[in-house]
């Protein structure tokens, strides 16, 4: 198992700031190369740069009263999803769609429902978590 992971690209977890403006406001971003990859293909889908993108998440999260402490961890959580989201069939990587048409509400209510299921199997007829 380790192979898989140990034997990838090293220059994936290599970390990279990039420099970006958010209203007005010039702030960095430190992430593993990965992560920016995501990011670029995110962008991509909804044909705005990755700058665009980052802004656009972080007024968002704004708008919505999260704490966004820390912003980079919501950005590697918000790729790890959208990954996720597609490893489950809920989204596609087909590029022609845009992340802002699909139906969010629908896509975050079967995901609630799959994190349930498979925390189900995780434990015993006593409530007890089950991996030792």
């Amino acid at each position: 198992m380790c192979q898989l992971f140990i034997s990838a690209d090293d220059s994936l977890w290599s970390s990279k700031t990039k420099s970006l403006r958010i209203q007005g406001v010039v702030t960095s971003i430190r992430l593993e190369v990965f992560f920016w990859d995501i990011l670029e293909e995110l962008s991509f889908r909804d044909q705005m740069t990755v700058n665009q993108l980052i802004t656009k998440l972080y007024l968002e999260s704004l708008d919505a009263d999260h704490d966004i402490g820390n912003f980079t961890s919501f950005l590697r959580v918000c790729c790890s999803r959208y990954l996720s989201l597609i490893a489950d069939g809920d989204l596609s990587r087909e590029t022609r769609l845009r992340l802002e048409k699909v139906d969010a509400k629908n896509i975050i209510e079967r995901e609630a429902l799959r994190k349930h299921q498979r925390s189900a199997l995780f434990i015993d007829s006593e409530g007890n978590l089950s991996i030792n």
